[in-house]
């Protein structure tokens, strides 16, 4: 039997507390994202971790994580992969060309494609030339789309995991991309569910794991540990950053201040007539916390401070790149003030906007203008503060696209081989890791499942992937993922 689907309750539900019983049935509201913060350290006792003071198991090489994950399934061919032997065989179909056999990974035998063939018995899937150049970049001369020269230029910096493979060929594959398991299994945590989990908080002021964009199917991401170690859901709007933070009516912060210490007045007054109500304490440090928050988010996503220059880095003055720019830096801002895990959702829709079906050339261009220059600027930026060695980037997708055509002008969701990769926080610089054969269909050398990011970005703050785990849950083997070390420094 699934404990998971018996036993849906937090873990060691026997042991826990009242203070934690209270707010895990009334986490709406700012009270409730100060919960996130405040439930953390009682959490990790009862879930006996080795980690149970929330330190790291082992010396970390890195301290915080921003999170950039194109919802849709950006083509790896015009991207990080490109392959110009589909340019040398378009048109034709899979078995006319020397590729109808290719290496499914280093663990299985050479296996013959699957070819699928349209109501009239004409195979799909011929092969679709490139929709973009590309070239080389850096002293590695890695090569990289022409839709993405700003990270090609930083291309010295990055580790390009070429050979990446999942199991969900729809976009429930987001799930997967961010739990390890598929999204009919039942829900799991999700990577930055773990590590707001398994360490303990920078900045007692601020949430340790944010979310910014667009997020459809899975909206939640504690699961079994609980609702405080899902994302506390921000918006780059200074004026209005958290939901339910807002006071419905103008008051000023004197006002608040002082309807704050009224009610921790009020509250410890009955704490003298009830000293054992754990549940009355748990609402009084919430609202303290709550209070503390609702100030500092506002001024960390005010840009008034940054420079011109700094700006510009971001994209803070074309339209096409300025909404996304201003959450990196405004994630830059929030790793400076402690934040561990920032995820950052580009493209809009139920299925994500990279999801091209058709029209790939413009739209995959259009979607790369807006998010290319930004994110050089982010790497650009930690770096130059002396951040980036602390500070691990991620860009990831849930799945590639098929090296053939879907309809005329796009291509499928291709989850048999696909790119990712990662940036500073001890990871190389200049690696291109594993490889696609040469149409880009499967991972042929070193693949890696979605956890071994997973595991890999653990590994970088310190953690150990195996030894998180709670009383009641079993994870898979494949949950934990396995270290990517031919990328670490």
């Amino acid at each position: 039997m699934n404990p998971l689907r018996l036993n849906p309750t937090p873990p060691s539900a026997s042991r826990v507390s009242p203070r934690r019983q209270f707010f895990t049935q009334s986490a709406l509201g700012l009270g409730g994202v100060a919960l996130s913060a405040m439930l953390q350290q009682d959490q990790l006792s009862a879930a006996g971790l080795n980690a149970i003071d929330g330190q790291p198991h082992f010396t970390p090489k890195a301290k915080n994580v921003i999170w950039l994950f194109m919802r849709g399934g950006v083509s790896h061919m015009e991207s990080f992969d490109p392959k110009p032997a589909l340019n040398q065989f378009a048109g034709m179909s899979i078995p006319e060309t020397p590729f109808a056999e290719v290496q499914h990974s280093e663990k299985l035998k050479r296996v013959r494609v699957v070819v699928v063939n349209d109501a009239n018995g004409q195979q799909r899937n011929k092969l679709y030339p490139l929709q973009v150049g590309y070239k080389k970049y850096g002293q590695s001369g890695i090569e990289v789309s022409d839709w993405f020269p700003h990270i090609g230029s930083r291309i010295d910096d990055i580790s390009v995991i070429r050979s990446m493979w999942t199991t969900d060929d729809n976009h429930g594959a987001q799930v997967q991309f961010h739990s390890g398991r598929h999204m009919l299994d039942p829900r799991v945590p999700t990577i930055g569910a773990w590590i707001n989990y398994g360490l303990g908080t920078l900045n007692d002021n601020l949430p340790q794991f944010i979310s910014m964009g667009p997020r459809f199917f899975d909206r939640r991401d504690g699961h079994y540990l609980g609702p405080a170690y899902d994302a506390v859901g921000l918006k780059v709007d200074p004026k209005n950053p958290l939901d339910y933070a807002k006071a419905e009516k103008a008051v000023s912060d004197p006002e608040q201040r002082l309807g704050f210490d009224l009610v921790s007045q009020l509250n410890r007054l009955n704490e003298s007539q009830f000293p054992h109500d754990s549940a009355l304490e748990a609402r009084t440090k919430a609202y303290e916390l709550a209070f503390r928050m609702q100030t500092a988010v506002p001024d960390v996503i005010q840009f008034d401070r940054e420079t011109a220059a700094t700006k510009k880095l971001y994209g803070l003055d074309r339209p096409e790149t300025r909404d996304f720019g201003q959450q990196l830096l405004a994630a830059r801002r929030f790793t400076e003030q402690g934040v561990r895990f920032i995820q950052i959702m580009h493209g809009d829709g139920a299925a994500g906007a990279w999801d091209q079906h058709s029209n790939l050339k413009n739209m995959h261009s259009k979607l790369a203008g807006q998010v290319d220059l930004p994110i050089a600027g982010l790497l650009t930026d930690l770096k130059q503060r002396g951040m980036l060695d602390e500070t691990l980037v991620v860009f990831a997708t849930e799945f590639g696209r098929t090296p053939g055509s879907q309809g005329s002008d796009g291509r499928d969701h291709h989850p048999y081989g696909f790119s990712v990769w990662m940036a500073g926080g001890g990871i190389k610089g200049g690696v291109a890791h594993g490889a696609t054969d040469e149409i880009g269909f499967h991972a042929t050398e070193h693949p890696h499942y979605v956890t071994d990011v997973h595991a890999t970005i653990m590994h970088q703050l310190g953690l150990d992937s195996h030894r998180m785990e709670v009383p009641g849950h079993k994870r898979l083997e494949q949950d934990f993922g396995n270290v990517i070390h031919d990328i670490i420094s």
